[in-house]
């Protein structure tokens, strides 16, 4: 009886509990502005291979961009899924090289790198 009780404890404090998501403070930056300007975008690739000086929203971003790869953003919001994706469709199409760099860090035995490539190739900003 008691291992009854537990469980429906259990269960009452998981449907309790919301699904845990990551801030939403920063989801209305405006990210065409960012892909739109090289040395914004270069200082925000800076701060996520640690080459430089990181933004608050950088340095957000930077602590969950590995997990956020490896699990398809699923503790993003609407707002930071489309984000990811436009993003992520930006340097595949047209920043290659910081693509490229950027797989290497997070993804160096490309287990997320083509799945994300065969979906975004041709999304275009």
């Amino acid at each position: 009886m008691k291992v009854i009780v537990c469980l429906f404890a259990l269960i009452a404090i998981a449907l309790a509990r919301p699904e845990e998501k990551y801030t939403d403070r920063y989801d209305n930056i405006d990210l065409d502005e960012i892909l739109g300007n090289k040395r914004i975008l270069d200082n925000y690739f800076k701060c996520i291979m640690d080459q430089g000086k990181c933004s608050p929203d950088g340095t957000e971003l930077k602590s969950h961009l590995q997990e956020a790869l490896e699990n398809e953003c699923a503790k993003c919001t609407d707002a930071q899924k489309n984000g990811t994706e436009k993003v992520i469709g930006h340097l595949i199409n047209k920043e290659p090289e910081l693509w490229n760099q950027l797989t290497a860090k997070f993804d160096p035995e490309s287990k997320f790198r083509v799945k994300y490539e065969d979906r975004l190739k041709t999304l275009s900003n």
